[in-house]
């Protein structure tokens, strides 16, 4: 195939082909070849003389007619302003070089024309003008000229021939600025004819006159106005290339420090914030990550939760129904971690539970929003909460990380609005919500509490799922997630407080997680035990009100005992393997005795009790014989809320007593009037979802 002539080449060729054949022809008519060609290439130069000498001969001719007549002072005055104004307005449609000095040509020869004819072509200064400025006149056009054919043929600049491709004629581009591998340009359009949303139509067939793929072109409107801009193009992607986690980037840094997830296309570092910064104007914000199958979602949440875990100030609470297939590593590193199901619902009411007692403590110790020092010991006076204005010494309370994985089986199950409390209200209490999911559609998220999620990582989607991951004015501005699909695993735009807005359309990719990367979370996980924060005694006692036993913060790790539980909580559920078993402790009980412990207190000399109505029925084949009177159903069902509060199941419904009611010949409807009845008793609190109960704990409930 041959290769594409550029149009300045393609132009060069032609006047060479032009130039050769002028030459050819008058060679063949006789003339002197020399001469032919100097006179050929002099002739383009001839037009701007030619004007000087014109306006010189009519300057002695209207002297010769005029020279005394007032009227015709006036009438010559009238038309040189007509004339300058109708230059003007003639050249709106060329470059604004162009316009400006055709106008100050036509000026500067409509005044000396108008002088010459009243004073005389030859009187000081008249004459002297002419001799001096009409030659410079005409050669900034031979200067113009000249290097029009250097660099432009058509005499427009590259960029105003590229905008008139693409339907922006009158459009017009300020100074660009260039950096590695990102060319920006502010653009001015015409007013009254043309909008930011003309430019925004035409990205893609701009992209094609660059020969660029679409979202390599953005555009950032000016919120101040309809006809500015700025023009954004990144000729190359440096997102091609698979980077590789190799750890995080700023171990035992803050949580209000950047969260490095990757790199943009431009190679900048891909950055996101999640506390607030009164000082740089940046809000808490919530974060939803969105990506179809095959996307890089599990990647990039793994990105982000290595970042966060690397911090000295901050606890997460995660929770997982696919049982930590991506996190297991990270799991000992967690708070608090759960599989899904029940325990799910416990986590959810045990940040609603914390909200308020963790607002009350950041206004008591005169905080507007969570900042680093609150996760340090109270120690100054201006932050106590003692009213003597002593310094307090409280404890301090590290920023909490609410992480709902897959979060759309939690929505199926809970409902659609089950973050919708949190969501809107998390924030000011230190607590940043973050939700994974493939389609943050609708159906699926109730319209509140997307509109409680500022934040997003839009990863590859079905280009009809756009619209529910990123904002309109974003997709505008070039955006487009679903030219990725699930073809470029990683690629994603963040829209977020603290990055630029410019940025919203930049694409940028996540760093992959290899096999190699599973001993460096180890580490991670490791480090995090021994060196993250703990959950303050407030988060701490409103998690254990709600969740009793099931919440029992971080774990501690010894190299030579099995891992034990921190005293002021309970259990992440990281526990070891077996089930929970720590066999070094079955070991000190001694042998397992031969008879059943439930049988220690039964004489064998004793005589049997008397039988029962009932106890000669069937083992098999038929349910248990006997009913229990409604007193002894009435202790049956509180030790059985007992013994699920033993289990850490906080939250229990009649679906939970299904097992307990077919043993003791009882109803679900039964159930569902006692659950009522203890929670008018103070045993029970309703949640969020119907038929759901959360147990209080018995010391609460007391």
């Amino acid at each position: 195939m041959a290769p594409v002539m550029s149009n300045r080449n393609r132009n060069r060729y032609r006047a060479r082909i032009r130039d050769d054949e002028y030459a050819d022809t008058a060679t063949s008519a006789g003339g002197g070849p020399v001469g032919t060609y100097l006179l050929h290439r002099v002739k383009p130069h001839l037009p701007p003389w030619l004007g000087v000498a014109g306006t010189g001969l009519a300057g002695v001719l209207g002297h010769a007619r005029w020279a005394d007549s007032a009227a015709a002072g006036v009438g010559l005055t009238l038309a040189s302003v007509a004339l300058t104004g109708t230059t003007w307005w003639v050249g709106r449609s060329t470059g604004a070089q162009r316009r400006l000095h055709s106008a100050i040509t036509v000026a500067s020869g409509s005044a000396w024309l108008t002088a010459a004819c009243l004073a005389g072509p030859t009187t000081s200064p008249v004459g002297d003008v002419f001799l001096m400025g009409g030659p410079v006149l005409a050669l900034t056009w031979n200067v113009r000229l000249v290097i029009g054919r250097t660099t432009d043929p058509t005499g427009e600049g590259s960029d105003k021939g590229l905008l008139a491709k693409v339907g922006l004629a009158r459009a017009q581009l300020g100074a660009t600025k260039v950096e590695p591998n990102r060319v920006t340009a502010p653009v001015l359009l015409e007013p009254g004819e043309q909008t930011n949303d003309d430019v925004t139509k035409a990205l893609a067939r701009l992209a094609s006159a660059l020969d660029l793929p679409k979202n390599a072109v953005r555009y950032t409107p000016d919120p101040s106005s309809e006809r500015r801009g700025e023009l954004v193009i990144v000729p190359e992607d440096m997102l091609s290339q698979v980077v590789e986690w190799e750890g995080p980037s700023n171990l035992g840094g803050s949580i209000t420090d950047p969260l490095d997830l990757g790199r943009y296309d431009d190679g900048a570092p891909l950055l996101i914030w999640l506390p607030g910064d009164p000082d740089a104007g940046r809000n808490s914000t919530h974060l939803l990550i969105a990506g179809g199958t095959g996307s890089g979602k599990g990647d990039t949440a793994l990105n982000l939760l290595t970042e966060i875990l690397s911090r000295r100030d901050v606890i997460v609470w995660f929770s997982d129904p696919k049982a930590f297939q991506d996190f297991a590593p990270l799991r000992p590193g967690l708070d608090w971690g759960v599989e899904g199901g029940t325990d799910t619902e416990v986590l959810i009411e045990a940040v609603k539970a914390a909200i308020p007692e963790r607002t009350r403590w950041l206004g008591a110790h005169g905080y507007r929003q969570w900042l680093p020092q609150c996760a340090q010991p109270q120690t100054d006076a201006e932050h106590s909460c003692r009213a003597d204005g002593r310094a307090c010494g409280c404890a301090g309370m590290p920023f909490l990380v609410a992480w709902m994985e897959e979060a759309a089986n939690t929505l199926r199950a809970l409902g659609d609005d089950v973050f919708t409390g949190i969501a809107q209200e998390a924030r000011s209490a230190g607590i940043s919500l973050v939700v994974s999911l493939q389609r943050p559609s609708y159906d699926q998220m109730s319209t509140s509490t997307r509109a409680s999620l500022p934040s997003v990582i839009a990863l590859g989607c079905d280009p009809r799922d756009e619209g529910f991951s990123l904002p309109e004015s974003v997709i505008d501005a070039g955006a487009h997630p679903g030219a990725w699909g699930n073809r470029r695993p990683g690629y994603c735009y963040i829209v977020s407080p603290g990055i630029a807005e410019d940025r919203y359309p930049s694409p940028g990719r996540t760093r992959r997680f290899t096999t190699r990367a599973i001993a460096v979370m180890e580490l991670l996980a490791t480090w995090a035990q021994r060196n993250g924060a703990t959950a303050d005694p407030i988060t701490a006692r409103a998690a254990a009100n709600v969740a009793g036993r099931a919440y029992t913060g971080r774990t501690t790790t010894n190299p030579t005992t099995n891992p034990t539980p921190n005293t002021h909580t309970g259990s992440t559920g990281s526990g070891p393997s077996d089930g929970g078993v720590d066999f070094a402790e079955e070991d000190e009980m001694g042998p397992e005795p031969h008879h059943d412990p439930d049988d220690a207190g039964i004489d064998p000399e004793a005589d049997l009790a008397a039988p029962e109505p009932g106890d000669d029925a069937p083992i098999f084949g038929t349910p248990p014989g006997r009913r229990p009177s409604p007193e002894e159903a009435r202790r049956l069902f509180t030790d059985a809320l007992a013994q699920f509060e033993s289990e850490g199941r906080m939250i229990v419904g009649p679906k939970d007593f299904m097992d307990w009611c077919d043993e003791h010949q009882l109803s679900r409807s039964w159930v569902s009037l006692r659950l009522k009845e203890a929670a008018l008793d103070g045993r029970l609190e309703p949640t969020n979802t119907t038929g759901r109960w959360r147990i209080l704990p018995a010391l609460t409930a007391a």
